[in-house]
């Protein structure tokens, strides 16, 4: 009875010793397999999130052109030519520009008196976002307020930045970027 007893105790023992070895090796597996997959999901959440931001940029974006949205496309004018180059990093206006921008604005007087103007402004892709935006703007602003100047009225025209976002042209060399810095004025009715 008493060898029995035994056997039954060191039988109990082994099934223990068993299960508990088999309980960790468990943990361990678990542990491997879970570890990667949370560390794609973080990976996964943090792109969401900044797409979630870029979505939202977006969305102000549109929200400022609203007035595209809105009006009649009458006809646009690019101010990207040979001609009409905006420095690196600069929202300068040239005499060729200026030039160009008398006869737009003499054109919006005479014939074409209840339209919105929109000047978007462009940049390359070399440098931050946030310094291409400003770019963007401060070029759109520039030629708004020369626009103002020459007699077109100001709640006439709005002003966007799309930065780096609208490409004409690959960034990959000097004559693409040129080409990519621009304004592009949009007419509405």
């Amino acid at each position: 009875m008493m060898f029995s007893a035994s056997k039954v105790l060191v039988t109990g023992a082994m099934i223990l010793s068993v299960s508990a070895l088999g309980g960790c090796a468990t943990k361990k597996f678990v542990r491997e397999q879970v570890t990667p997959v949370a560390t794609r999901v973080s990976a996964h959440d943090a792109r969401l999130e900044a797409l979630d931001a870029t979505t939202r940029e977006a969305l102000d974006r549109a929200t400022a052109a609203g007035k595209l949205a809105e009006g009649k496309f009458v006809y646009s004018m690019v101010l990207s030519d040979d001609s009409l180059k905006f420095p690196i990093g600069r929202a300068a206006l040239t005499p060729e520009i200026q030039s160009r921008l008398d006869a737009f604005a003499s054109k919006l007087m005479t014939e074409n008196k209840n339209v919105y103007v929109e000047v978007q402004g462009h940049t390359d892709a070399t440098g931050s976002k946030e310094a291409n935006y400003r770019l963007g703007q401060e070029r759109a602003e520039v030629v708004r307020r020369y626009l103002n100047r020459a007699g077109v009225p100001l709640n006439r025209i709005g002003t966007i930045s799309y930065g780096p976002d609208a490409p004409v042209a690959p960034n990959t060399d000097r004559v693409g970027r040129e080409a990519n810095r621009r304004v592009v004025l949009i007419v509405l009715t």
